[in-house]
């Protein structure tokens, strides 16, 4: 292999280094006997540093699952999706799913959900706090605008849906108590995680305010949000639910669409 480029070296030792193939570089390792048995260990604690950095993001799961558990499947995950940005926080916003299918997780169907809602939970607890609009701010949009407008929320606010209410057993775990029995309910959860600067407030919602908070947040405009909300539940009010929103203090900033005229 003929590397002329400091580019192209660089290249190959995180090709290396995500991959464990470390034998396209070790010719041009120097010092010492063996070096590449120094690459080896540079190999071994790029993994294990990675997999401890996710393992921390998810101490619920392994509160729940076992340790044992979430540490293979954390290993496995590294070597299966190395990171693809700088900011070590972004990494694992995928891995419930990776865990779900990870050895005797298959056994847990609860599990992908706890810990996407864990996943929510750093979230939102690493998020700063903003001063947030009041009713008169959002109504200087006028009514006839609002429809078209994009509301950004807090950005301490996630919003997760599961079949289970894992919402009461992430509550006890981060209550800290251990009940002698828990039964987790399997039922429709709409959850919204709210949080900032270490704090965190887990509530649950109906479907549709839920979905029309989850649309808002994700960046669709009252009028589309409202709308999903409504086929969900033809009796649902958007005032009032925009009302409590900004009342909540959810809402910080408005920005009216370049079609609204």
């Amino acid at each position: 292999m003929h590397m002329h480029l400091l580019a192209d070296l660089q290249s190959a030792f995180a090709h290396a280094m995500t991959t464990g193939k470390a034998g396209p570089v070790v010719e041009h390792l120097v010092g010492g006997a063996d070096p590449g048995k120094r690459l080896n260990i540079h190999l071994r604690h790029y993994e294990a540093s990675l997999a401890t950095a996710l393992c921390e993001k998810f101490e619920a799961c392994a509160w729940l699952a076992g340790a044992d558990l979430v540490n293979a499947a954390a290993r496995a995950y590294v070597r299966a999706q190395p990171p693809r940005q700088p900011c070590i926080a972004e990494y694992g916003g995928d891995f419930p799913e990776f865990l779900a299918q990870h050895g005797r997780a298959r056994t847990m169907p609860y599990l992908e959900s706890f810990a996407m809602l864990e996943w929510a939970v750093g979230r939102v607890s690493i998020a700063i706090d903003y001063s947030p609009l009041s009713w008169s701010d959002v109504g200087r949009i006028g009514s006839e605008h609002l429809v078209d407008s994009v509301l950004a929320l807090h950005p301490g606010l996630r919003y997760v849906r599961s079949t289970w209410g894992v919402d009461q057993l992430m509550t006890t775990y981060l209550s800290g108590t251990q009940p002698e029995r828990f039964v987790l309910p399997e039922s429709d959860t709409f959850i919204e995680v709210r949080g900032a600067r270490g704090t965190v407030h887990l509530a649950r919602l109906d479907g549709a305010t839920f979905t029309f908070r989850r649309d808002l947040a994700a960046g669709r405009s009252v009028g589309d949000a409202a709308e999903s909300a409504l086929e969900l539940n033809s009796t649902f009010n958007p005032g009032e639910a925009l009302g409590l929103l900004v009342h909540a203090g959810l809402v910080i900033a408005t920005t009216a669409q370049a079609n609204a005229s």
